[in-house]
């Protein structure tokens, strides 16, 4: 177990569920001393969530959760049932098709507090990577907890129907609104150019998008395996599979937009 102190009030345990999606695994952040809030437990993993416990003992008072991905939540189950402690977060009809179940005992809202005797906490909600996505933006250290809204080092996945880049761009953004110096991802190290990241992301998606317009102003029309070589060649190739789900919810804004429209499985831009 390597717990590392992060601040005088965060502490981060990473999960050991290192693959190419999740980088070096899932990150567990332990806030407070005396009443301390895990976010996000995990993977189902015994031996992560055992020593969380034995980190946080009885001074364990609550667990909240960023979205309900496999990678993230299902941990806070097995944490809930071996404490006793409750679960806050979010479901929504879509989260709940795509994700597990999950027992959740308090919903959170966009702008809930959660207030202890040691910090406090606001409740962002982020949607665009999942329908049901949260941050949590710890006021006492203007630090955001991110889960998969922003990463390091890498982009995040985009999969509709539950995934939506229009409302992933618009969640970025919506960061901008907050006294935020440090963001604490779900995967990787702080984060301590917060704006600038925020900004990257955004135009990296934009840019994303301008190569599909192109590549179908090229073309006259095309689908989705015929654009995404294009559009992502600079991804290696076996993560194409991936990258398409980003790509589809790329045209899917496009086609809200009037930018672009879809007839069977080819794609044409509007005139």
């Amino acid at each position: 177990m390597k717990i590392t102190k992060l601040t005088p009030i965060i502490r981060r345990l990473t999960a050991g569920n290192s693959n190419m999606f999740t980088g070096p695994g899932t990150n567990s952040y332990l806030l407070g001393e005396n009443e301390v809030t895990v976010i996000d437990p995990g993977p189902p993993m015994v031996n992560h969530i055992e020593d969380l416990i034995s980190l946080t003992g009885k001074s364990l008072k609550q667990i909240l959760i960023t979205h309900t991905h496999p990678d993230h939540s299902p941990g806070a189950s097995i944490l809930k049932e071996m404490t006793g402690v409750p679960l806050y977060g979010l479901t929504t009809e879509s989260s709940r098709k795509r994700d597990e179940e999950i027992d959740i005992d308090k919903i959170l809202n966009h702008g809930d507090k959660i207030k202890t005797s040691e910090y406090s906490i606001e409740v962002i909600h982020t949607p665009g990577h999942a329908s049901n996505h949260l941050c949590y933006f710890l006021i006492d250290e203007n630090t955001l907890f991110t889960g998969d809204h922003i990463m390091d080092g890498t982009t995040v996945v985009i999969a509709p129907p539950d995934g939506n880049m229009s409302e992933y761009l618009r969640s970025l953004e919506l960061l901008k609104e907050y006294p935020i110096k440090t963001i604490a991802p779900g995967h990787g190290d702080l984060i301590h150019d917060p704006i600038a990241i925020v900004d990257a992301t955004i135009e990296h998606r934009l840019k994303r998008e301008q190569k599909i317009i192109e590549k179908l102003e090229k073309l006259g029309s095309a689908n989705v395996d015929e654009l995404v070589n294009d559009v992502y060649d600079d991804v290696a190739s076996f993560l194409h599979p991936v990258a398409k789900w980003s790509l589809e919810a790329h045209l899917i804004k496009l086609m809200e937009n009037k930018v672009v429209s879809k007839n069977k499985q080819d794609y044409v831009l509007i005139e």
